[in-house]
């Protein structure tokens, strides 16, 4: 019996979801050295975030969501839903409405959101997109550390405005089921030890994570794009998960 094989096949499948402005490339190297480790690894592109789709101005975080959902149900077996960034928001719709349907998920910098949260519900109903801001300014709420200038140009060169529709939603989200599917956050630009320190005050952006039943906490020091910055560290980190 060709025991590698065996191995290879007893671990779960990987599905990676990038953040704002990014496609499934964005993964690229994690991909790569998960894949040398033995996992199934997909990588998505969202949604609103091809930029050959000629309506991906009118996409849905409900059509992300669904995206998500086929994705899982195409790879087979035992799936670790690893969201960076925003791709926590149809992770966490996807999680409300079928909690069974990833055996772990992984939050890298980001974390699950809460009913009724929204990114931006000051953005006007008449914008169709939100383009990557100058890096000065996105440096004012997501750290850029660890990024060499090639790292930032490609970024640059390759992000796709983000769906006014996705940034505006609302969630809506009423299953505490999905409370019970274990979870890891790896944390990059804060530490773990303040996030938690959020979480139990009630923050906005960490609330949801105190009612979690069952959270590991990984740090991995560097900013908020550790595909890029730490890839390896960040892939080990992920295959760590994975094997919980």
């Amino acid at each position: 019996m060709d025991t590698m094989n065996t191995n290879t096949r007893t671990l779960p499948s990987i599905v990676l979801v990038p953040g704002h402005w990014l496609g499934a490339w964005a993964w690229d190297q994690v991909a790569d050295e998960l894949r040398a480790r033995g996992h199934h690894v997909t990588a998505v592109t969202l949604p609103g975030l091809d930029p050959a789709d000629p309506d991906r101005a009118s996409a849905t975080v409900e059509q992300q969501a669904d995206a998500l959902s086929a994705v899982i149900g195409a790879a087979g077996g035992p799936v670790v839903l690893v969201a960076h960034s925003g791709a926590g928001f149809p992770t966490s719709m996807l999680l409300d409405r079928d909690p069974a349907a990833v055996a772990r998920v992984v939050y890298v910098d980001s974390g699950p959101a809460g009913d009724g949260s929204v990114l931006d519900a000051s953005l006007p109903p008449t914008v169709e997109e939100v383009p990557l801001p100058p890096f000065e300014q996105l440096a004012e709420t997501a750290s850029l550390a660890g990024l060499s200038e090639g790292d930032l140009q490609r970024f640059r060169d390759r992000a796709v405005p983000e769906p006014g529709p996705v940034v505006r939603a609302r969630l809506h989200l009423d299953n505490p089921a999905r409370r019970e599917v274990p979870c890891t956050l790896i944390a990059c630009s804060i530490p773990t030890e303040i996030l938690i320190e959020m979480a139990r005050q009630g923050h906005p952006m960490m609330a949801e994570v105190a009612t979690l039943r069952d959270v590991d906490l990984v740090d991995l020091p560097t900013g908020h794009w550790p595909m890029w910055s730490r890839p390896s560290d960040l892939a080990a980190a992920i295959a760590g998960a994975a094997s919980r």
